[in-house]
């Protein structure tokens, strides 16, 4: 029996130089799209924190006037709402000052806003009706974010920090 020589060659095994610069830059493509709106989805999550906690201090308003018959309150923290956790919010109820804020943000801002909201109306109460805010930094930009809620239970964002 006769054993025919064949000459096999080895196939190169591995990836070229150029393949794995594709693959590079498809990567770099996808990470370039995904991460801004990753980080804008975030940012939106954590706007929800203040949609909560205004709900929060909608529903301790609420209670209070079923109480007292009024919404003027002195200091703020008399409506007995606290958020839990680290705030990323400066929380305030019939004005913007120190006897108005209801907590403020415990370090989980990025950057604390200590200024008064932007647009009106700003927090306010009386007898008849209120309005809370919450004010915070959501990411590392100078734009602040605010929220606003009223005795109708009106939820506005007056300065958007994701939008801007």
């Amino acid at each position: 029996m006769r054993r025919a020589i064949t000459g096999h060659l080895r196939r190169a095994e591995g990836f070229t130089l150029s393949e794995l610069m594709i693959v590079v830059a498809i990567i770099g493509i996808l990470a370039a799209i995904a991460i801004p709106n990753f980080l804008s989805y975030q940012a939106k999550a954590r706007q929800s924190e203040a949609k909560v906690a205004l709900g929060g201090i909608f529903t301790s308003a609420i209670a209070y006037f079923a109480e007292h018959d009024t919404f003027s309150v002195s200091p703020a923290d008399s409506l007995h709402y606290s958020p839990s956790g680290s705030p990323r919010y400066d929380y305030y109820f019939g004005g913007t000052a120190a006897a108005n804020r209801i907590t403020a943000s415990q370090g989980g801002a990025v950057s604390p806003c200590n200024v008064a909201p932007s647009a009106s109306p700003t927090p306010a109460m009386s007898s008849s009706g209120f309005t809370a805010a919450a004010i915070g930094n959501i990411d590392s930009d100078p734009t602040c974010d605010e929220w606003e809620i009223n005795d109708l239970r009106i939820l506005t964002n007056s300065r958007n920090d994701v939008s801007s």
